[in-house]
């Protein structure tokens, strides 16, 4: 796309800004392009100095309190199963109204 650009393009193109802008204003406009880039690449490159793993900082895991085991980890005493009452099945041997399959 970028490949097609010839030196009458850019011609325009600055012709067109300095229209629309007018000469006074030009040297504004570019300091005010030159200090936006200025924080954006400052903003980036704080977003990746965060998203980077700190290396320097050697912190202590924190102590459970006793009877909390680690995430992961098997708990201390396993836990007790209660016996579950299970509702029985009643056998149907000839569908009623209320559990026929639909007519096609």
């Amino acid at each position: 796309m970028l490949r097609n650009i010839s030196a009458w393009h850019v011609i325009i193109v600055v012709l067109v800004v300095v229209l629309l802008f007018g000469a006074k204003r030009l040297p504004d406009l570019a300091k005010s392009v030159g200090q936006s880039m200025k924080i954006f690449k400052h903003e980036v490159k704080d977003l990746r100095d965060d998203d980077a793993p700190a290396t320097t900082t050697t912190a202590t895991p924190p102590v459970a309190p006793p009877g909390v085991t680690a995430v992961g980890a098997p708990p201390a005493v396993p836990p007790t199963v209660e016996p579950q009452y299970v509702t029985p099945v009643r056998p149907t041997t000839e569908p009623t109204e209320g559990n026929a399959p639909p007519k096609a």
